[in-house]
C-alpha cells in the first residue's frame, strides 16, 4: 500500500519546548551511560551523537535520547519532557560510586529543530546522520531526513539568541519527526516496546557489541534468536491518532495487533504515524484504528532499510 503524502518542503527553525535535557557531569559520565543505555558512549567523540534507549530489566524502553558530549566530562541527553523526571530518577538509582552527577538541565538550554535551508545556512552544508557540530556555545545534532529534507537539533544555553531562519511551526516539525520513521519515547508508550519494535537496531540506536546494560539479554535474544514479531511501519489515517492508540485487524477484535508510537497531523489532511505492529498483520488484512471496525489505517514500510544482518 502507498501512503499519499503532500510533497511540501519542511523548512525553517522550530522551538521545541516539549523536549528536555538531562546533564551527566563527571569523569565517569561516559562510562556510566555506557553501562545503562543501548548505545556505546565510552567511545563517543566530540563530533558524534548517539540515538539510545534506556530499558527496563525486561528490555522494554523506558526512554530514548539524542546524546552527545559537550566536553570530555559532560554529556547531554535530549528526551521528551514528559518522561524526564521519572527517567532521571531511574538513572540516578544506578550511580552508586560512579563519579558522575545527573541533573535536569532543561531550564539551562533551549532546543530548536532545524530543517531544509536552515540546516545548510547554519552548518555550512550536509553532514552525516548522528554527527555533531559545535557552533559557538551551540551544539547541532544531525538527524535522519524526512521526505528527503535534512534535519537537525540545535541546543544552546537559554541566554544565547535563537538560530537564524524562517519560523517553522512545532506541528510541522512533529510531522517531519514522524516521516523520518524514528519514534522517540513519550509517556503514553513507556515500556511498550523493545528497541527493535521501533527499528532502533537499523537506525543506529542499538550496539550489539558493547557490554551489558539493563535489558541487554532480552534485546540480544530478540535479535539473534528470531523471536522478534513486531516492527515499526509508516501509517496514515483520516482519523486523529495519538501515541498509545491501538491498531486492530478487521477479522480479529479480540486483541490489538499494533500500537501507535508517534503521530502528527499531516499537511495534506488526516494523520501520519509510526506504528509498531505484528509483521504478519502489516503484510495482510485490513487494519483499523481503535477497534476492528474503527477508522481505516494504511501502512507502508519505513523510509529506511532494515538491517538483515548485524
Amino acid at each position: 500500500m502507498i501512503i499519499h503524502v503532500m510533497q511540501i518542503k519542511l523548512n525553517g527553525v522550530a522551538a521545541l519546548t516539549g523536549l528536555g535535557v538531562i546533564r551527566a557531569v563527571g569523569v565517569d559520565a561516559a562510562q556510566f551511560l555506557h553501562g545503562q543505555l543501548t548505545q556505546d558512549f565510552s567511545l563517543l567523540s566530540l563530533t558524534e551523537s548517539r540515538l539510545a534507549a534506556f530499558c527496563s530489566a525486561k528490555g522494554r524502553m523506558l526512554a530514548s535520547f539524542h546524546g552527545f558530549k559537550r566536553s570530555q566530562t559532560e554529556i547531554l541527553l535530549i528526551c521528551s519532557r514528559d518522561i524526564l523526571p521519572a527517567t532521571l530518577k531511574n538513572l540516578s538509582r544506578f550511580v552508586l560510586r560512579a563519579k558522575v552527577s545527573l541533573s535536569d538541565a532543561s531550564n539551562d538550554y533551549a532546543v530548536f529543530g532545524l530543517a531544509g535551508d536552515a540546516v545548510s545556512a547554519i552548518t555550512g552544508g550536509p553532514h552525516p546522520v548522528w554527527s555533531k557540530l559545535d557552533r559557538g556555545h551551540a551544539s547541532v545534532v544531525f538527524l535522519y531526513p524526512a521526505e528527503g529534507v535534512p534535519r537537525a537539533l540545535w541546543l544552546a544555553p537559554v541566554t544565547d539568541p535563537a538560530p537564524a531562519g524562517s519560523v517553522m511551526s512545532p506541528s510541522d516539525w512533529s510531522w517531519g519527526e514522524v516521516r523520518s520513521g524514528i519514534a522517540m519515547i513519550t509517556l503514553p508508550v513507556v515500556e511498550a516496546f523493545v528497541p527493535q519494535m521501533l527499528n532502533y537496531e537499523s537506525v543506529g540506536g542499538v550496539n550489539f557489541k558493547k557490554g551489558c546494560y539493563p535489558g541487554q539479554e532480552v534485546v540480544a535474544r530478540s535479535q539473534f534468536r528470531g523471536t522478534l514479531k513486531r516492527r515499526a511501519f509508516a501509517a496514515h489515517s483520516d482519523a486523529p491518532m495519538t501515541a498509545g492508540d491501538e491498531v486492530f485487524q478487521d477479522a480479529d477484535d479480540s486483541q490489538p495487533c499494533g500500537t501507535v508510537a508517534q503521530a502528527a497531523a499531516a499537511p495534506s489532511g488526516g494523520f501520519d504515524a509510526i506504528v509498531s505492529m505484528q509483521i504478519a498483520a502489516a503484510e495482510s488484512g485490513a487494519l483499523h484504528l481503535g477497534a476492528a471496525n474503527g477508522p481505516a489505517l494504511v501502512v507502508a514500510p519505513p523510509p529506511y532499510p532494515l538491517l538483515a544482518d548485524i
